[in-house]
């Protein structure tokens, strides 16, 4: 959606009544930005701190007459600013508090009301999942499982094997809604400044408006991917010392969209920790956060959570865990007819010379080696064909030779598949395999990686 034809109702406050926040913070802002830049002037000053100019203008003045700034000429039709003694002293001493002199913030009651103005309510049908998942394999059945899921309130589950499309599943729902939201440069709280926009998280929208408090920065809907690095603490506001401005937690950043943890089970945060820390957000949405000094502020969690393992759910939790998450989604191995068609778009995307009778003898070398079909195999393959015809300089050919050299190199030798979920000898010999019947009306499904 293009962002004219999106009314978000956000307009550059023109008084400091209007900011909502404390206005002596406001001062700071503008004392530190003229220290760090030891010359500036008003339109500079708006950009930086992202302030209408006739605010900036209306501080400058005020400041001024505190003999705290001083006008050393004119730049066209601005004013030149530097600080006096006076005001060189108040910065110093603000600095020591907290070195920002970024955007300036909104409050934390805005923040919860557009938060809440902009909550993502899921309500999918089979088409409209069919055309989020458009690049993906995905069977009916899978998509008649993930849409209850999704349109369920809480958390949910994906597990299975490892290279199933767990994670390419989960990074594709944020599609099913994809208007845009505002996302905030930072949130005033107590005096103190939480940076929440994230250029690592949040993606603008190319084109912002023209009217738009710049305090704000329209996105696409925030998606958080986090794996087996993820920590308690990043779950809690982070103080850094050398900014003196907190960090926002991965679930704040994530506002308004999704959060995947990846490999859920392989953090130093156990499950149980995990849950504990979360009860209260999944059931009530909202999340308690506290500042160093033991100050604690209520935020939204509104922030569909996708957890993604491979291990054994068994492992990971009892019945009250499983309980809190309601939705529990198995993602396996692939169909025959849908691992021909990702071997066939993907030798053709990597211009490898592929058939149906070499695609028949794939497919069952790899149920015999790692005792299913996975997504991400015919990507794997053809890759090692590829290195396999630069070695020998002939053209690259998926014919049977180059297959048996190829899983050769693939597969470890009595270990099992590359997955670990099949042992070696728990699949048919090939005189099996190849008097098996190979046709299958099943739907393609679940999913392509590549």
């Amino acid at each position: 959606m293009a962002t004219n034809q999106q009314d978000f109702g956000m307009k550059p406050p023109k008084t400091p009544e209007q900011l909502g926040i404390p206005y002596a913070l406001v001062n700071d802002l503008v004392l530190r930005r003229i220290l760090l830049e030891g010359k500036a002037n008003v339109a500079g000053l708006s950009r930086s701190l992202a302030l209408h100019a006739g605010l900036v203008d209306r501080i400058v003045q005020e400041l001024r007459e505190k003999k705290e700034i001083e006008v050393l000429g004119m730049e066209g039709r601005d004013y030149t600013l530097a600080l006096t003694q006076l005001g060189q002293k108040h910065a110093n001493d603000r600095m020591t508090q907290t070195r920002y002199a970024g955007a300036a913030p909104v409050s934390l009651e805005v923040y919860r009301a557009v938060v809440a103005r902009q909550r993502l309510a899921v309500y999918v049908n089979r088409e409209m999942l069919k055309n989020a998942f458009s690049d993906l394999v995905i069977s009916n059945d899978l998509l008649d499982e993930l849409g209850p899921a999704l349109n369920a309130n809480g958390a949910m589950f994906l597990y299975g094997p490892p290279g199933t499309g767990k994670t390419s599943i989960a990074e594709r729902i944020v599609r099913i809604s994809p208007d845009l939201v505002l996302v905030p440069r930072a949130v005033e709280v107590d005096g103190q400044i939480i940076s929440v926009f994230d250029q690592t998280v949040h993606i603008p929208a190319e084109e912002q408006p023209e009217d738009l408090d710049p305090r704000w920065v329209v996105c696409n809907r925030p998606r958080v991917v986090v794996g087996g690095e993820l920590t308690g603490s990043m779950l809690d506001l982070t103080y850094d010392r050398t900014s003196g401005v907190y960090l926002a937690p991965l679930q704040m950043k994530a506002n308004n969209g999704v959060m995947i943890i990846d490999d859920f089970g392989r953090q130093v945060l156990t499950p149980d920790q995990l849950l504990n820390r979360w009860i209260v957000p999944l059931d009530r949405r909202i999340d308690y956060l506290s500042l160093s000094y033991g100050v604690s502020f209520e935020v939204p969690f509104d922030v569909k959570v996708v957890l993604s393992t491979n291990l054994d759910p068994s492992d990971l939790g009892d019945e009250a865990f499983f309980r809190r998450i309601q939705t529990k989604i198995f993602i396996g191995a692939i169909t025959e007819d849908a691992f021909d068609w990702i071997l066939a778009r993907v030798a053709h995307a990597m211009g490898v010379g592929c058939n149906a009778e070499s695609a028949e003898y794939l497919r069952m070398m790899c149920i015999r080696e790692g005792g299913d079909l996975r997504p991400y195999l015919p990507a794997d393959v053809c890759k090692l064909v590829k290195a396999v015809a630069q070695y020998e300089g002939t053209p690259p050919v998926l014919d049977q030779l180059n297959i048996d050299r190829v899983l050769g190199l693939y597969y470890t030798r009595g270990l099992g598949g590359p997955g670990g979920y099949g042992k070696a000898g728990s699949v048919p010999p090939m005189e099996e395999l190849l008097s098996a019947p190979q046709a299958s009306d099943a739907e393609p499904g679940p999913v392509s990686t590549f």
